[in-house]
């Protein structure tokens, strides 16, 4: 394979995978003021339509070089992994078995709605699963970067900041069900958000910024993913704008009051009365990810994620205990303490696993022909 075209297959995957992003963004949106009618909502068709062209992008990649490897006979290139008869690189086949998950979540995701209704929880089997799939994908588009591009190209950092913050932006996703849990049970879960995302956002942050060997990069990578979310939101304001979709959610909540959905929306109109400025979310994940930058999850990934989660913990008390629907719910001093070492906790087990994580994916196989890596660089304070 010539070695422009895996960097063409890499920037492809990732535009997908952006516009995906900005479907979710607005799936979201639907299902929290529209309801859900059918599996065939556009913000569905969105979705699937660009799972659709990552399958193959990815898959027909996949099947190209196995073909290729095939008709040489010769030795197959260092770094090459065979799976399943399949042979390609390690970044290839995360990329293709990845999105393999989401294609599988989907008609599991359909039969769970049929079920148990329209939206339990986010935190249902297939949205997980589905979440999870595109999660090693864009994973296995950080590993891409490292196989076709140098230690210093311009392009490398491009293409991991971008895929670190999509990483970001579906892990960010996961932890949205938080909130429901915070305002349900108060007390040390009145936290409940900083604990996870402690825990969980450290995969994006660490990882990408041990691969791109920059301690600036957990804030270019939180900074891009708010601008792809804010970007997200106006993609759904223009759908809602075009479509104008009929609501089904007061008929979804009458039904149930208890519902995820329904204590959602008494969220919403709880804080309805106090609206918070643009400029307070966006400095929320941003002042962490300074601290986290500042601590050098390069050399210190663990001691940086302790900073991060503290960071954490401050940053979304405080917002919480400012939002009308949380006020009744601010909790003890000794809750508060409790919580803060949870969150402390869940910061070390994050920063360990996104340096295991980082450390598993920096180590790759030689490269393949064509691409010439330049020394890694010693780091820099950048």
């Amino acid at each position: 394979m010539r070695p422009g075209t895996p960097r063409a297959v890499l920037w492809g995957l990732l535009a997908t995978k952006l516009v995906g992003s900005w479907g979710l963004a607005w799936d979201i949106q639907w299902h929290l003021t529209i309801g859900r009618d059918t599996f065939w909502i556009q913000p569905h068709v969105m979705i699937y339509a660009s799972v659709t062209v990552v399958l193959l992008l990815s898959w027909g990649t996949l099947l190209l070089s196995t073909v290729r490897l095939a008709r040489s006979g010769g030795a197959p290139p260092a770094g090459t992994v065979a799976i399943l008869g399949l042979a390609g690189s390690r970044g290839l086949h995360l990329v293709a078995w990845g999105v393999a998950l989401v294609v599988l979540a989907a008609p599991i995701d359909d039969l769970w709605h049929r079920l148990f209704g329209l939206d339990v929880t986010l935190w249902s089997p297939p949205h997980l699963l589905g979440l999870f799939g595109s999660a090693v994908n864009t994973v296995g588009c950080l590993v891409l970067a490292t196989e076709v591009y140098p230690v210093a190209s311009r392009a490398r950092l491009a293409a991991l900041v971008l895929g670190g913050s999509l990483l970001y932006g579906g892990l960010r996703v996961t932890l949205d069900p938080a909130w429901l849990v915070a305002y349900r049970r108060g007390g040390v879960a009145f936290h409940a958000f900083a604990i996870l995302a402690a825990l969980v956002l450290p995969l994006a942050l660490v990882t990408t910024a041990r691969l791109a060997g920059r301690r600036s990069t957990p804030v270019l990578v939180t900074a891009l993913a708010i601008l792809i979310a804010l970007a997200g939101q106006q993609v759904a304001a223009a759908g809602f704008a075009i479509l104008e979709p009929v609501s089904v959610l007061g008929e979804e909540i009458r039904k149930d009051p208890t519902s995820p959905i329904a204590i959602g929306n008494a969220i919403v109109e709880k804080n309805r009365a106090a609206p918070d400025p643009w400029a307070m979310r966006l400095l929320l994940p941003l002042i962490p990810a300074l601290l986290l930058g500042a601590a050098d999850p390069r050399r210190r990934p663990l001691g940086a994620t302790a900073v991060y989660g503290v960071a954490l913990f401050i940053a979304y008390g405080w917002y919480a205990s400012t939002r009308p629907a949380y006020q009744p719910l601010i909790p003890t001093a000794v809750e508060t303490a409790v919580a803060l070492t949870l969150t402390a906790g869940t910061a070390l087990v994050g920063g360990f696993a996104g340096r295991a994580l980082s450390d598993f994916l920096a180590a790759r196989a030689p490269e393949p022909p064509g691409v010439t890596r330049e020394a890694a660089p010693a780091p820099t304070p950048s």
